[in-house]
C-alpha cells in the first residue's frame, strides 16, 4: 500500500511503500522506499499518513526497471600467460554496480 511519508533529508511529503518495520528506543521506525524518488529511507511512524486519492493520481516520476538482454562480465587475468579478458559472470559486482550509478547520475 501506497502512504505518504515526510522525508527529513529532502525536506518534504513523499509517496512511499513501507518495506520493514523496527521498535526504537520510543518509537517505531519504518524503512520506506520513496516512488518518486527511487530512494529508501527510514521515518518514523508519527511522519506517515495516509494518502488522498487525488495524490496518488499523479504518476510516480522512478520505476523499477531492468536492463534487458544485459549480462554481467568480470576480467579474468591469467598471471602465467600475461593475459586479461573479460568473460560471462554469474552476478554484478560491487565495482560494476557502483559505476553503473555513477552514470546513471
Amino acid at each position: 500500500q501506497i502512504c505518504v511519508v515526510f522525508s527529513e533529508e529532502l525536506k518534504c511529503w513523499c509517496r512511499a511503500v513501507i518495506k520493514s518495520i523496527m521498535f526504537c528506543t520510543d518509537h517505531y521506525q519504518m524503512e520506506c522506499f520513496l516512488v518518486d524518488y527511487a530512494k529508501y529511507v527510514f521515518v518514523k511512524s508519527k511522519d506517515i499518513r495516509i494518502a488522498l486519492e487525488a495524490f496518488m493520481q499523479i504518476p510516480y516520476r522512478a520505476k523499477k526497471c531492468r536492463l534487458y538482454c544485459t549480462k554481467p562480465v568480470t576480467l579474468r587475468i591469467n598471471f602465467s600467460e600475461n593475459t586479461a579478458k573479460i568473460v560471462p559472470a554469474k552476478r554484478w559486482d560491487s565495482a560494476a554496480t557502483r559505476y553503473f550509478k555513477s552514470l546513471l547520475q
